[in-house]
Formats: C-alpha cells, structure tokens, sequence
C-alpha cells in the first residue's frame, strides 16, 4: 500500500494545525517548516477546506486553523478524503478493468482483505492521537514552547 504525497502532505497539515491549537497558521508558514511546495499545499488545504476539516480565516490576521470537530476523525476518514483512488488493483474498479481472470481470481479477494486491514487501523487512529506528542512535534519543526 502506498499513500499519495497529497495525503501525507494533508496529515503533515492536520498535525501541525493541531500543534498550533488556538492560533491561526498560513500556508507559507506550513510549507517552509516541512520544505513542501506552497502550489501543492494550497491544493490541499482547498480540499480540506471544502470538507470541513479545517476552517480557513481570510483578512488580516487569517489563516488555516483545525475545525473542532476535525481532532475526532479517524486518520482512515481523512485517508478517504485524501486518496484519489484506493483500488489497488485493476479489477477493483469495474469501469476500467480488463482483466480475463476476474471471475476466478483468488488474488483480488486477498488484496481486498489486506485493504480493509490496512483501512480498519487507519480508521482506529484519530488526529488526537497522532497530535499528542505536541511538545516533541513541536520542537522537530522548530516551533518555540508559545507556539506549542
């Protein structure tokens, strides 16, 4: 299994938006303190916008900061944001698949229960618990104790 760069860019966000509880945050500001490009994280951060898992604040003083509700989410439901597509293999999506064997192949089902398993841990992960060592987080991306 292999997560896209735009969801683990979406993690990177959500946990530092949570590190930074009570102060809203900008997308220069995420971008230089993980070294990703601001064109991909605005991406991002529309998206997650768009779904409510952030709020965004425009004007003076504005920026991104995490919707209260968001901390509740399980990383599995954010993954199911994020991804643009979790068939793995051809056949799980009926629209483009082409393979002969499909019927009769054992392999799909095995993929398919590896993905549940891989999804059913993710979804027993919520942002709360990946944002928990806040003080340690915090100092891998350079923040002082006042931004913590």
């Amino acid at each position: 299994m292999h997560l896209s760069r735009y969801t683990d860019y979406a993690l990177r966000t959500l946990i530092y938006l949570g590190i930074n509880e009570g102060r809203t945050c900008t997308i220069p500001e995420i971008a230089t303190r993980y070294k990703i490009s601001r064109n991909h994280l605005m991406k991002i951060v529309h998206q997650l916008g768009r779904e409510g898992v952030i709020e965004t604040v425009r004007g003076r003083g504005g920026g991104l900061r995490l919707a209260p509700a968001s901390k509740n989410m399980s990383v599995g439901e954010i993954v199911r944001i994020t991804e643009e597509d979790l068939n793995l293999v051809e056949c799980f999506d009926p629209t483009r698949n082409q393979c002969q064997i499909t019927s009769a192949c054992v392999l799909s089902s095995a993929v398919n229960t590896a993905l549940a398993a891989f999804m059913k841990v993710l979804d027993g992960v919520s942002l709360a618990d990946i944002i928990k060592p806040e003080k340690e987080l915090a100092k891998l991306l350079g923040l002082g104790p006042e931004s913590a």
